[in-house]
């Protein structure tokens, strides 16, 4: 007799010959042996049935939320892990089915490594807790997060947040950045891109100050890559490029087509050593003197979450060449020094038409005193030929200490500058003048209402410190003798920053720069240097289409900004935002001696469209 066993189920049948079955009693001693162990196996298949039958409902609906997300057709996001259909396997495997078969798991791109070994999960750990504050590995495809003051997706690229994209040996390769398309108008013509230039608003005398302009771009269009390796699991290294087209070739222009150029934002190294709390940065970065959300760790600057390029009057920075130390204490305490690039804009006082401050001579001299001066000079070999660049004698140093607490960031800093100036008096020797500047300076950022108001301010006040400022004023003028002379200045703002909605973000900012008086009486009674009174400005208000005489010189601007964020869609395919911001601006200049105080002003609209492809 054959017997064999079909769906857990014992079928015995005659053979051919029609041999008889067997007695009762003996298949009742078969049975009693079997029946046991073929309950157990029904059993056991039974649950593979249902577990499979369940999978196939989990597939059939991960399949009906990629469609409503236009995710690619085959590939399936389980439990933060990449799948993709494939050929039914064995029942040993241990992969998810689905209708059409079973899934198996796609290769993690971020595991891929070209000329060396993967990561070791320590050391991805590690990598992801540098500039992140964190110890674990972020999930893939984030959710875009406004919840911040200063949300790195608009501010930044939001890299950190991102998973690699894949590896180099052991150095895991993330990619940020977006698509952006501008449309900006203002009230009167600066010929400007979509950085504003906030210090050149035209007084009445100036044709441009009676017509507007509308000016698209997709400049400010932004690429970043971060590199980062861990030799230890306390230890990270890490590389930074960020680039936009904010450059301008000499031959660039918008006839039919342009040749605005990539440029360097950020370009920088990092070691990290959590273990010691200790951090380094070498490269080109924002300014130390830029307040930060927390810590004091590059990509988590304060930024203002504002359209315009080129911030707001009253915010603090510049992305600069440096190197920067930072310690944290048990990552509350934080004391950072960073020694930056310097340069130093000067400014003089009067023209051809009213006693000029220079003689307006290539040799730069003295109306005053006749001294002869060197300050400055033309770019060579890598540099700008057609800019000029300071003599300089030290880099600015800044030295700042951050607190951080649940409920707020503090910052409070020093900034320490050097001016350098070549002088000769008339038949006298060259003689090299130095002057000393600086600030000191504060930031908070308060959670007001957590995750839903926040309040932020900044303030710098001291000599020789308007390179600083959006507005950029001069950072000096200059003495009888030649030396340089900083002026006194101030630049401050504060802002509030609101989440209405999860994927709202809306902004108010007031912000101004001030910049004070430095002059001296020349022997011919009249004043020079920076602030002066005895200016005829009254021609600052006589319209000419030709465009008349001004010689005002900035004493204040003042702006207040109002705008937001709206975050339309996120998903597999990326994530599309829209910002909106308008900003009112006033500037005034110093009296004149006819009694005039020139004032001017304008307004700005943004209407700013982004794609984010990464986020």
């Amino acid at each position: 007799m054959d017997c064999c066993w079909k769906e857990g189920r014992c079928s015995c049948q005659a053979d051919r010959v029609g041999r008889p079955r067997m007695v009762l009693g003996g298949l009742m001693v078969m049975l009693g042996g079997m029946v046991a162990p073929a309950a157990a196996q029904a059993d056991d298949m039974a649950e593979i049935r249902a577990i499979h039958a369940e999978m196939q409902r989990l597939a059939s609906r991960v399949q009906q939320l990629e469609a409503r997300h236009g995710m690619t057709e085959g590939t399936h996001v389980l439990a933060g892990r990449t799948l993709r259909s494939g050929p039914r396997s064995s029942a040993s495997s241990t992969s998810v089915t689905n209708p059409s078969g079973q899934i198996t798991a796609m290769p993690d791109l971020s595991r891929l490594t070209i000329g060396g070994p993967a990561l070791s999960d320590d050391a991805q750990a590690a990598a992801a807790a540098e500039n992140t504050m964190t110890e674990s590995i972020v999930p893939s495809q984030p959710k875009l997060d406004l919840d911040s003051s200063s949300p790195l997706a608009i501010t930044q690229t939001g890299v950190d947040s991102l998973p690699p994209i894949f590896r180099i040996g052991g150095v895991s390769v993330r990619l940020g950045g977006f698509i952006d398309f501008s449309n900006i108008y203002r009230s009167k013509n600066l010929t400007s891109g979509p950085a504003t230039s906030w210090g050149a608003f035209p007084y009445a005398n100036s044709p441009n100050a009676h017509t507007g302009e509308y000016r698209p771009s997709a400049q400010l269009t932004r690429l970043s890559v971060l590199l980062q390796g861990s030799p230890t699991k306390d230890e990270t290294l890490s590389g930074y490029i960020e680039t936009d087209f904010g450059g301008a070739a000499g031959t660039a222009n918008s006839y039919q087509t342009n040749s605005y150029t990539p440029r360097i934002r950020q370009a920088y190294m990092t070691y990290s050593n959590t273990k010691w709390g200790f951090h380094v940065l070498a490269g080109q970065a924002w300014s130390l003197t830029t307040g930060y959300t927390q810590g004091l760790l590059s990509r988590h600057e304060q930024l203002p979450p504002v359209v315009d390029n080129n911030q707001i009057p009253g915010i603090v920075f510049t992305r600069v060449p440096q190197i920067r130390f930072i310690k944290d204490f048990g990552r509350k305490w934080w004391l950072g020094l960073s020694l930056e690039a310097p340069q130093v804009a000067y400014a003089a006082s009067g023209s051809a038409g009213d006693h000029p401050m220079m003689t307006g001579t290539d040799d730069d001299t003295l109306a005053s005193s006749g001294t002869t001066l060197l300050y400055n000079n033309a770019g060579s070999g890598m540099l700008n030929p057609n800019a000029k660049y300071s003599m300089d004698v030290a880099p600015d140093i800044v030295l700042k200490g951050a607190l951080d607490t649940k409920p707020a960031h503090y910052e409070v800093y020093g900034l320490a500058r050097w001016f350098k100036a070549m002088g000769q008096a008339p038949g006298g020797p060259i003689r090299e003048h130095v002057s000393f500047a600086g600030g000191v300076g504060g930031d908070v950022t308060v959670h007001v209402i957590p995750r839903y108001l926040q309040f932020t301010g900044n303030v710098l006040a001291g000599e020789g410190i308007g390179r600083y400022g959006p507005a950029m004023l001069p950072d000096a003028t200059f003495k009888a003798n030649g030396s340089p002379a900083p002026i006194p200045e101030i630049i401050g703002s504060m802002g509030l920053i609101g989440h209405p909605t999860s994927n709202l973000l809306i902004y108010l900012y007031g912000g101004v720069e001030s910049a004070g008086r430095r002059t001296y009486t020349g022997s011919d009674g009249f004043e020079y240097g920076y602030g002066v009174n005895d200016l005829a400005l009254s021609s600052c208000n006589v319209e000419l289409i030709t465009g008349g005489s001004c010689d005002a010189q900035t004493h204040t601007i003042a702006d207040l900004t109002v705008g937001g964020w709206w975050h339309v869609l996120q998903g597999g395919y990326g994530a599309v935002m829209t910002g909106v911001q308008y900003t009112y601006l006033r500037k005034f200049a110093y009296k004149g001696g006819d009694g005039a105080s020139p004032t001017t002003g304008g307004n700005t609209i943004y209407v700013t469209f982004r794609y984010l492809p990464f986020q």
